[in-house]
């Protein structure tokens, strides 16, 4: 069961999609990244149904891709300023 302490594993996919985009891929598919190894850290790290594996995924990642997007604009908008 996904505990409280499991969700360190977003910043871990923020880093993982970071260095996917390091190593060629571009920026747009980030998402999709973050998207694919939230379900992937869902199914095999938490050990639980498949629905409910693809279920926490989907919620890992789409946090991770918020935590990413979120911090980006606020950055740009500090540049601004």
């Amino acid at each position: 069961m996904f505990e409280v302490y499991d969700i360190a594993v977003v910043p871990l996919i923020t880093g993982l999609v970071q260095l996917f985009k390091l190593a060629g891929f571009k920026a747009k598919y980030a998402p999709f990244i973050a998207l694919l190894l939230g379900i992937l850290f869902g199914l095999f790290y938490f050990g639980s149904s498949i629905k409910e594996g693809i279920l926490i995924g989907l919620v890992l990642g789409l946090s991770a891709s918020g935590l990413y997007s979120g911090s980006k604009n606020m950055l740009e908008k500090n540049k601004e300023e």
